[in-house]
């Protein structure tokens, strides 16, 4: 896996073509090597609950042992690296899109947005913002996209640890609400029991009714019933 640095010396030529597109290569160049910003993303697939994504710019002086994407570890390892990126990054955030902006503008908006806003609640502004996956939100930074860098550049599997371990936690609270949908079990991804759920009680409050699935069952429920599910359904 690269460092902060490494990943940094890799990524400015990428960024730089993308940074004389923007006008934004004179900032580029102001320090070298840059402040690394990691960025990713948890929940865009899933049918229910939030879309998170975390912002986080590592302290070299503070290595952090076993950084590796988030999918990659279990609940117990994530949880504890997350404990320690809270404790040893020199900065981070953690940011949503809410089902109704998911709704509204698209998922993929919607995780730029996230995105958009995590990198804004950085507390240091980073020179440059490595992005996991193959496109990168509008900001005043520059920024590349890295496929697969969750697991390439430490800063991203940081975020992707962090966004995940909170999303995790988010459809943990939100069971104890709806405990007959399982979200604690699937995290609100299109399992067979979590279809049958729906199926079974129609969808509620928390799910992304510009989904398939939802929007079909929303379909459902209003022919068998005659009205539609209300929106802030229990």
């Amino acid at each position: 896996m690269l460092s902060r640095k490494a990943a940094s010396s890799a990524a400015q030529k990428a960024a730089q073509k993308t940074a004389r597109q923007q006008g934004e290569l004179p900032l580029l160049l102001e320090a070298l090597p840059p402040l690394l910003a990691g960025v990713d993303e948890a929940g865009r697939g899933p049918l229910a609950g939030p879309v998170v994504a975390a912002a986080v710019i590592l302290d070299d002086l503070h290595p952090i042992a076993g950084l590796d994407d988030s999918k990659r570890l279990s609940a117990k390892k994530r949880q504890q690296l997350s404990d320690a990126i809270k404790a040893h990054a020199l900065t981070f955030c953690i940011a949503e899109a809410s089902v109704e902006e998911i709704d509204r503008l698209n998922i993929l908006q919607a995780t730029m947005l996230a995105m958009q806003r995590a990198v804004a609640g950085l507390r240091i502004r980073p020179r440059l913002v490595c992005v996991d996956g193959n496109r990168t939100p509008r900001l005043e930074v520059p920024a590349v996209a890295i496929v697969g860098g969750d697991a390439k550049v430490q800063a991203i599997s940081a975020a992707s640890i962090l966004a995940k371990v909170h999303r995790d936690a988010w459809l943990d609270q939100a069971d104890q609400q709806h405990p007959q949908y399982g979200f604690a079990r699937h995290k609100g991804y299109g399992t067979a029991a979590h279809l049958a759920a729906l199926q079974a009680h129609g969808p509620c409050a928390l799910h992304r009714r510009s989904f398939r699935p939802v929007a079909e069952s929303v379909t459902r429920w209003a022919e068998e019933s005659g009205a539609l599910p209300p929106v802030n359904a229990s």
